[in-house]
């Protein structure tokens, strides 16, 4: 079939939450995809923040064909050598000094999902009882129905509701932390870096502040590190970089790269108390933690150590952000690591299009596969395993790409 064909399949017999998809994408290798039509692409998202070793990488790939010719799925009655250590290991890499518990899942919505019932048990345990959760303005922590309820953005939980009330958005400022942070509250859910609203920071010293506020208060305090975790900023979490390990948040989600491709996510939850919370029966998933999505976690996190990959993130991604953010075309560029927004210097194009989602169409013409956050905004995300030499050739043509979007 050619690619136009299976598109048009596609339109027949999927759901379209997602939109018509522009490609038809059969084989990776490293960091480039190819489609069904044998055009290769430099592959500068990674499925958004997901494939940290690229693509058919031969750990990755040895760890899945190895561990499901031995065992794959066992159900929660039962563990396994796999779940058992890539708990500790993850344990290893946040918490030296605190006792820390492990929940798997199989998504980041669902690691949310359960941070927002561990939230609600705790402030049902109150006395009295903490009603409120605080969330941020243009937060996004998944589209299941409670994290849909912690997500901000009105288009995506309008449709819905009525959703999960309790829920109190706030805008991501020091002053309003302190303004809504108060007694009444159960939980602060935070992303360090909020990448579906433009890989947007929040600001130096909110995270060290926010811990500060909760624990006088008596709230938890969630970060949502689904695509700032596992190495995509230059740390195995980018809370700690400004939270220090007798100051770590009370709950930490995790998913996206935790398995470089393999649907895999987790819950932390630091401290004997906050582990309490959820007792047997309380919470659960059929697949989560089994055999083969934790030996492929497992595979994943080893490799990341073995290959030094945090410290390529951080090498990379400054070398784009240099190349890149003196551009003219470029108003400036944000975030951390391999983690990258390009704020463009306007929104439309002449003709009146929007105009990064127009840089994204040209940049596939030629060969680039990036994504746009909003019409001023790109969004890179490529493997933390991605060379200078490999992200060169983008930077190079970068203006000229823009040039064209802006042109049509």
């Amino acid at each position: 079939m050619t690619q136009q064909q299976i598109l048009d399949e596609y339109k027949h017999d999927l759901l379209g939450v997602f939109g018509d998809p522009s490609l038809v994408l059969v084989e990776g290798s490293g960091n480039i995809v190819t489609d069904a039509n044998g055009k290769q692409y430099l592959d500068l998202l990674a499925g958004i923040a997901v494939n940290s070793l690229g693509h058919a990488h031969p750990r990755w790939v040895q760890a899945v064909q190895q561990q499901a010719a031995k065992l794959a799925h066992i159900s929660n009655f039962f563990t396994s050598p796999t779940q058992v250590r890539l708990a500790s290991t993850l344990i290893e890499k946040l918490s030296p000094v605190q006792a820390a518990r492990v929940f798997f899942c199989n998504s980041g919505a669902e690691a949310n999902e359960a941070a927002y019932k561990l939230a609600r048990r705790h402030g049902n345990l109150s006395s009295p009882q903490r009603t409120t959760i605080l969330a941020l303005e243009h937060g996004f922590h998944g589209r299941t129905t409670g994290a849909l309820a912690l997500t901000h953005k009105p288009a995506y939980r309008e449709p819905f509701e009525p959703l999960p009330t309790g829920i109190k958005h706030i805008p991501a400022t020091l002053e309003a932390l302190e303004a809504h942070c108060d007694e009444t509250v159960a939980a602060l859910i935070v992303e360090p870096i909020q990448g579906e609203a433009g890989v947007l920071p929040l600001p130096p010293g909110y995270l060290a502040r926010a811990r500060e506020l909760t624990r006088a208060n008596g709230a938890l305090l969630i970060v949502d590190e689904v695509q700032t975790g596992m190495g995509r900023t230059g740390l195995w979490f980018e809370c700690t970089r400004e939270l220090s390990a007798e100051n770590l948040p009370d709950v930490i989600t995790l998913a996206k790269g935790l398995g470089a491709g393999f649907p895999v996510g987790a819950m932390i939850v630091v401290g004997q108390n906050p582990a309490a919370l959820l007792q047997p029966g309380m919470h659960g998933t059929t697949f989560g933690g089994n055999s083969l999505a934790t030996a492929t976690a497992l595979a994943t996190v080893e490799t990341i150590d073995e290959e030094h990959l945090l410290s390529n993130a951080e090498k990379v991604g400054a070398y784009i952000r240099e190349r890149v953010g003196s551009l003219p075309e470029v108003d400036e560029t944000t975030g951390r690591g391999l983690l990258i927004g390009i704020r463009l210097t306007h929104e439309k194009t002449r003709s009146g299009l929007p105009l990064a989602p127009t840089v994204v169409e040209r940049a596939r013409h030629h060969g680039f596969i990036i994504n746009a956050t909003g019409p001023s905004v790109v969004r890179l995300a490529p493997a933390l395993n991605i060379s200078i030499v490999e992200v060169e050739n983008f930077c190079r043509q970068f203006p000229a790409i823009v040039s064209e979007a802006d042109n049509c």
